[in-house]
């Protein structure tokens, strides 16, 4: 858009200067006035200006590049406080868009600013940035529009996004910490290897004993270590690579998600991860009034399950047809009979959107609850873990010298 330069005076008479973006003079003329500006001049920037306001512009107020769930949080909020306050859609907009800390996302807010004041619907505005707003959020803001009820729908939207981000820190918190602990045995063992075991190889040597066998299996792993750990990381690095490339096909992610399924205890608590977020997505849309049809056809593509997605198609047709939804669900043997008994009471009493979200809360606490305890469980088998590893080195290292001083 072209840069426009104006000077104007605001309430309390004080002189303001600005460059800014506009479609046209008249348009910020407008803008400006509508913000209570009493406008002295406006002319177009001169390239120089122009220039200087775009470095300035690229480095003012933002903190990250990406759009973060923080950041949807915040929008989402206060465009709901202040439509409930009465202020405009547009207005509201610039609020906003002026105090984001993403810088993607300033400019996608900009973008659909514009595009509201050339009067677009706000819903259709953010479908033209689908890295940012979702499908999800689409449909439930034009659900929104649709019914003038925007605010309760953004309040709705806030809330689940805050339930979904609390539970996905609920489940990183519990793998983080194993996860580092192996990272750290690894890279202790790592260290052993390059630095510490040639030292002692070489006393050893002078030494010339014979080596107990723990000691020799140790040194023969350490050797190996060093003299392919280049091979070793390559080969890991493009074993990583070629799975990574694989499961971005459809027959490789679907192999990825059996495996998973299969996996003893952690993939019952993989379906229920996917079966909780099925539910709560459906749950939310439909309680903003979006029809079932449409609603599962979301859902297929917000699951993030290639599994889950091909389900929902089925179930999709089968209440296109005009049977329930618990009777495909039940059917595709995917979903726990619990879901699918709750749904259907869900269905027979018409509140099918309050047992969604009762499907949701349950199997969502019974992951949190699992994911504490498998916390629990877990960090102490990982020290005992790193303790073994790290003193079955120490006791390889010293034992010949121990044995030594035994022997003399």
């Amino acid at each position: 858009m072209p840069m426009f330069s104006y000077t104007a005076k605001d309430a309390v008479g004080k002189t303001k200067t600005a460059v800014v973006e506009a479609l046209h003079e008249q348009a910020l003329v407008e803008k400006l006035q509508g913000d209570g500006y009493f406008v002295l001049s406006v002319k177009p920037a001169s390239p120089k200006m122009a220039a200087t306001r775009s470095k300035v512009s690229a480095s003012e107020g933002f903190t990250h590049n990406k759009v973060k769930i923080e950041d949807m949080l915040v929008f989402a909020r206060q465009l709901a406080t202040m439509l409930e306050a009465g202020v405009t859609l547009l207005r509201s907009l610039d609020v906003i868009s002026a105090q984001v800390a993403s810088k993607v996302f300033s400019v996608a807010l900009k973008q659909v600013r514009d595009d509201v004041e050339q009067g677009k619907s706000l819903s259709s505005s953010l479908a033209k940035h689908p890295k940012v707003f979702s499908q999800f959020w689409v449909s439930l803001v034009e659900v929104g529009e649709a019914s003038g009820t925007m605010p309760m729908v953004l309040n709705k939207l806030t809330f689940y996004t805050e339930q979904q981000a609390a539970f996905r820190s609920t489940i990183v918190s519990a793998l983080v910490y194993p996860a580092v602990l192996f990272v750290i045995s690894m890279g202790a063992v790592a260290f052993f290897a390059l630095f510490v075991g040639p030292k002692f190889e070489a006393i050893f040597k002078d030494m010339g004993t014979e080596l107990p066998g723990l000691t020799v299996a140790v040194l023969g792993t350490f050797n190996f270590i060093k003299h392919q750990f280049l091979w070793i990381v390559a080969s890991i690095a493009v074993f990583i690579f070629f799975v990574r490339q694989y499961v971005k096909t459809d027959t490789g992610r679907l192999a990825f998600e059996n495996m998973m399924f299969n996996l003893p205890v952690a993939g019952g608590i993989y379906k229920l991860i996917i079966v909780e977020r099925f539910a709560s997505q459906m749950a939310i849309l439909m309680d903003s009034g979006v029809p079932i049809l449409y609603a599962l056809e979301i859902s297929e593509k917000l699951v993030s399950n290639k599994t889950c997605a091909m389900i929902i198609v089925q179930i999709r047709e089968s209440v296109r047809e005009g049977k329930l939804l618990a009777e495909p669900m039940a059917e595709s043997g995917f979903f726990p009979s619990m879901a699918v008994q709750m749904i259907k009471v869900g269905e027979e009493t018409g509140e099918l959107d309050k047992m969604l979200k009762h499907v949701s809360t349950f199997y969502q606490n019974n992951v949190e609850a699992f994911m504490k305890r498998f916390g629990t469980l877990v960090e102490p088998v990982m020290l005992v873990f790193m303790g073994a590893l790290i003193g079955m080195i120490v006791i390889a290292m010293f034992l010949p010298l121990f044995n030594l001083s035994g022997g003399g």
